[in-house]
């Protein structure tokens, strides 16, 4: 790999790159080897496909690209350049797919998605509901190159926005165009990068750093996961602008520890571009120094938070620290250095802003909100994955036109937004705009990019005590509101949904959850009320079911409702009895019944019942002579 030690030798390189790599007539499939389709077999079918090519002789290229955001229908891959879409491939369809598409030039039919048996089959990619609607920015290479080939990525038209940065703009010309673009960082907050940067590239002093953010400990989140595993370049070049744009001379990517593939991708990818001269010392003869490292982080939640991050990378115990003075000033940032924080997806957008131009970002998304969004969309939803959307479209084309609808059919209960520490969103706000100041006056946020759709089996109370046990248990317990707090509101929740609720246990939930928003030291802290505060708002009637009638709607908790069996639904198979350590269940010559005064409420029997005979009910309320 020779170095290139001049602008005029990278736009050498890929002039003469675009020309060899993915020529049009080449047979080529691109398998997604992202973690999820990875995890579901994908080494097995790419082994299957080589020896079936190598069998019948075929001239075939073989990509192995990152995510390609169908986790749902993993192992996934597209043949070229018939733009067929296959999924669920296992080992066994390779000489199909290459007997029929590679040779044949014809659809596979048993391998082409399709809604359900009855539907027909859709051969291409773009025709599938899935990615319709989808727009790609952050991940726009995810899927069409390998992360180990460095000259792929300069193929489809890499580090092209450093060359122009470097050839045709000045360091402010690059800052201004990113803060014109309104680049709201993706990591939650949704301040604007430009603003950041200014600020970072004001503070006094020659050293600066510029960190990128992939610690990602939402549950279910893996957005920048995907970005660092099957395109890393782009994460470079973005932070390579960055430092260009204020001046700064050292990177650090901050990696949790539970993303081995990412840290293994991120690796090559940097040793390619030291080869190559795009990353140390006077880069391609500009005079730009810029170095570039990886952290592993322990996988601690709080983390994720800047300032906590920075006292990781340090080697401290990951505490959050007060502000000023802010990680842009002295003292602040890295060692004590001006430090420049973005996460993954951020910096991913930067080198598309700069080639293309901010009025092109601004015309994507809203006017306060421009760009596009990635989202892990998970939960009751039939189609889950990795969706990159544009900013301003509804959650219910989210969840129903890119998702297909609720699992089951059934009915849509909440949605939420924003990670552990956001915020559920009701059936009716469906059409809600999917942006940063939507979210927010509902009382959610966009956080890192997680989506759990929930329906009507799940307790809303359950939800919030499941999000705030989280939150509680990676608190780091520096600052009593948060360390105290979310251990109060735990207990009640906890004694709620046990059936020993209380008269006042919403309103202490509500006051104690404004106390923490207002006094918790960090971001994570002030946002841990929200699942709770958010569900007390749009289903305070679940609660006080709970509490009064000692009754869970979704029958999700334990210890609430009154057991019985309907005799003329019952076929006394006497699984239930089975069931019950108890001996609540009674058998007579013709029946099985409940025994209020042993039954304790667990569910055995409930769960055991294979035709829905066991019935929770609400408690009678006594007369009150």
């Amino acid at each position: 790999m020779e170095k290139l030690k001049n602008i005029e030798a990278l736009k050498n390189l890929s002039k003469r790159i675009k020309e060899e790599t993915f020529k049009p007539d080449t047979p080529r499939i691109r398998v997604c080897s992202g973690t999820a389709c990875t995890a579901s077999g994908t080494p097995k079918v790419v082994s299957a496909i080589e020896e079936e090519a190598g069998k019948k002789g075929l001239n075939l290229e073989i990509v192995k690209t990152g995510c390609q955001g169908f986790c749902q229908k993993g192992p996934i891959l597209k043949v070229e350049p018939q733009e067929i879409f296959y999924q669920k491939v296992k080992p066994e369809h390779a000489k199909w797919i290459l007997n029929y598409t590679v040779i044949g030039d014809m659809p596979y039919r048993q391998g082409l998605y399709r809604e359900d048996i009855l539907s027909e089959p859709v051969p291409e990619m773009t025709d599938v509901p899935f990615y319709k609607k989808q727009l790609r920015i952050a991940l726009r290479n995810n899927g069409l190159i390998d992360p180990h080939n460095i000259y792929q990525y300069i193929a489809v038209g890499g580090y092209s926005a450093l060359e122009k940065a470097l050839s045709s703009m000045t360091p402010d010309q690059v800052l201004n165009e990113i803060d014109k673009a309104n680049l709201r960082g993706r990591g939650g907050a949704g301040f604007p990068a430009g603003k950041k940067w200014k600020h970072t590239k004001g503070a006094p002093g020659k050293i600066k750093f510029v960190i990128a953010n992939g610690d990602e400990g939402d549950p279910g989140a893996f957005m920048d996961r995907s970005v660092m595993e099957g395109d890393p370049h782009s994460l470079f070049e973005g932070m390579l602008l960055c430092a260009y744009a204020i001046g700064a001379q050292y990177g650090l990517i901050y990696v949790r520890h539970e993303y081995p593939l990412a840290v293994k991708n991120l690796g090559i990818a940097i040793k390619q571009a030291e080869e190559l001269g795009l990353l140390g010392k006077n880069i391609l003869g500009s005079g730009l120094d810029f170095t570039l490292d990886i952290r592993e982080g322990a996988g601690a939640f709080v983390c994720g938070e800047s300032t906590a991050l920075i006292a990781s990378l340090e080697g401290e115990r990951g505490f959050p620290r007060p502000r000023p003075p802010r990680l842009s000033e002295p003292r602040g940032g890295a060692w004590g250095y001006p430090t420049n924080l973005n996460n993954i997806e951020t910096y991913a957008c930067v080198p598309q802003i700069i080639e293309k131009g901010a009025d092109w970002f601004l015309g994507i998304g809203t006017p306060n909100s421009p760009g596009t969004k990635v989202f892990a969309l998970t939960g009751k939803v039939v189609n889950t994955g990795l969706v990159e959307v544009p900013m301003g479209i509804t959650l219910r084309e989210i969840i129903y036109d890119i998702g297909g609808g609720i699992m089951g059919g059934k009915k849509f209960k909440a949605v939420q937004t924003g990670g552990p520490s956001g915020g559920c969103i009701p059936a009716e706000k469906l059409d809600l705009p999917v942006d940063f100041d939507s979210l927010s006056k509902v009382g959610s946020m966009m956080g890192s990019g997680g989506m759990v759709v929930m329906d009507e089996d799940n307790c809303m109370v359950d939800v919030a005590k499941y999000f705030l046990s989280f939150c509680q248990s990676e608190s780091c317990g520096k600052c009593p509101p948060c360390r105290t707090g979310t251990y109060q509101m735990l207990r009640i929740l906890e004694k709620i949904t046990s059936g020993k609720g209380e008269e006042g246990d919403i309103e202490k939930l509500e006051k104690i959850g404004v106390q923490i928003k207002r006094s918790a030291l960090c971001g994570l802290g002030q946002a841990a009320p929200n699942p709770v505060l958010t569900t007390i708002k749009y289903f305070r009637e679940e609660y006080e079911e709970h509490i009064h009638d000692k009754y869970c709607r979704a029958k999700a908790c334990s210890g609430l409702g009154v057991f019985s069996i309907d005799h003329e639904q019952c076929f006394l198979c006497g699984l239930c009895k089975q069931a019950c350590a108890f001996d609540a269940v009674k058998e007579t010559s013709r029946s099985f019944f409940i025994d209020q005064d042993y039954c304790t409420k667990c569910k055995a029997c409930y769960n055991a019942c294979p035709i829905g005979a066991v019935k929770i009910e609400k408690q009678k309320k006594q007369a009150v002579s």
